[in-house]
């Protein structure tokens, strides 16, 4: 991603979709050329074990292209990609050449495919291709590894934030960063998925939110996610995850009755006060925290059994919430209407989180760990959950954050101030 300031122009944004017409009709007829093309190159994979480089550009030009149409369309950008590769274009990828794979891995590819379609599906990065190893993302603070492109990317997560980010633009004439990084993100994996399907790369997508890192931003929130829980899943555990969390799906229902009898009349005492009593914040502090140690040992994004308290550091996957803050009355006063658009995304994200835990379910009785890429991915989901219902029940005037990243990405130092380690004979790269 080069410079984008993030600035949206209201005209334009208005009749995006109209604007795109143009090119939805010239992206499809690509595809169908592609979609051919890609037939051919699982024959190549076949016979020689790599796709020839005349067919592998022709795939990359349309991944390229098909890159910078989903993100006009998606507010991830501003300019008009027109109907050619754009060399200025705010989003842009760069394909490596390609390399040799395993006729077998081959011959499996659209089987093997299946669960990252489901997951960029559920993400809405659409149909797409790319790889994270060997494509580079062009951004304003470097040239990062990763691969972003997507065509027909509107469902999921990536559909949610780019309809609210459009009332956001056609408001303020500018995207909101958590957004357009979540959009980013799925177009990513997407991106990914794509490019193992038509056999551009031999590797697998990862989910991990690390591949945002080098150009989203995580800025400070009162509410933050934080994990100390390692990757192993005991197979026994996993196998009987649904049973052993019956106790606490009865308790987590008892506690909301509470929680939501009481809500109206918290939410008086707080538009009198300008803010949550201390007792009443750590009544629902304690909620959100335990409905999200709840559902990450359900989802397998945590391992232990959890505790029916919902203290802070008592689980592996974790929120901090920050003690209460005065609010502003009038956002007090509408926050179940201000809250609507942040559960809408949640939701979504929450379906993404839902499809992590049905394939973390076989992969860790098979392999007994969780996938790291699908753990950080969770724990993602769930933060912006935490803070949605955070906000909902004023413990917080912050508004969730979108951007899919559970750290700030850290710049590499400069040159002379990177030191390499002696090397020993037999040592190698």
């Amino acid at each position: 991603m080069r410079d984008d300031d993030l600035s949206r122009t209201r005209l334009t944004v208005i009749f995006r979709l109209f604007l795109a017409i143009p090119l939805f009709i010239w992206v499809a007829l690509r595809g169908i050329a592609a979609f051919v093309v890609g037939f051919v190159n699982w024959l190549a994979v076949l016979i020689q074990a790599e796709v020839p480089d005349s067919l592998h550009d022709f795939v990359a030009n349309y991944i390229r292209y098909s890159t910078q149409v989903s993100a006009y369309i998606l507010l991830a950008a501003n300019p008009y990609p027109w109907f050619r590769c754009q060399e200025d274009y705010p989003v842009d990828i760069e394909i490596a050449r390609p390399v040799k794979q395993g006729r077998w891995g081959g011959f499996f590819r659209l089987v093997l495919a299946v669960p990252a379609l489901l997951l960029t599906a559920a993400l809405g990065g659409g149909f797409t291709g790319g790889s994270p190893s060997e494509s580079s993302w062009s951004a304003s603070s470097g040239n990062e590894h990763a691969v972003w492109w997507s065509f027909s990317s509107f469902g999921g997560a990536a559909a949610a934030a780019a309809v609210l980010a459009w009332f956001f633009a056609v408001a303020l004439g500018r995207a909101p960063r958590g957004l357009r990084d979540l959009v980013a993100f799925a177009l990513g994996y997407g991106a990914q998925a794509g490019g193992y399907l038509f056999l551009l790369t031999p590797r697998y997508p990862t989910s991990d939110p690390a591949l945002a890192e080098p150009y989203a931003q995580l800025p400070e929130h009162p509410v933050r996610a934080v994990v100390t829980d390692d990757l192993a899943r005991p197979r026994l555990t996993v196998f009987f995850r649904l049973f052993l969390a019956i106790p606490h799906f009865v308790w987590i229902f008892l506690w909301s009755i509470v929680v939501f009898t009481i809500a109206f009349f918290v939410w008086l005492i707080a538009l009198v006060l300008g803010r949550l009593p201390a007792p009443l914040h750590r009544f629902y502090a304690a909620y959100v925290r335990y409905a999200l140690h709840l559902v990450a040992f359900v989802y397998l994004i945590g391992r232990r059994f959890p505790g029916f308290t919902g203290r802070e550091g008592s689980y592996g996957v974790d929120v901090v919430i920050d003690p209460p803050v005065r609010q502003k009355r009038l956002t007090i006063l509408f926050r179940f209407f201000l809250a609507i658009p942040a559960f809408i995304v949640a939701s979504a994200l929450g379906g993404v989180a839902f499809l992590i835990a049905l394939f973390a379910w076989w992969y860790a009785l098979i392999t007994a760990r969780m996938p790291e890429g699908m753990r950080n991915l969770g724990v993602a989901c769930l933060r912006y959950s935490a803070q949605t219902y955070a906000y909902a029940f004023l413990l917080t005037s912050r508004y969730p954050y979108g951007a899919p990243v559970l750290r700030e990405h850290e710049p590499e130092p400069p040159e002379e101030l990177v030191h390499f380690p002696q090397l020993l004979p037999g040592d190698t790269f």
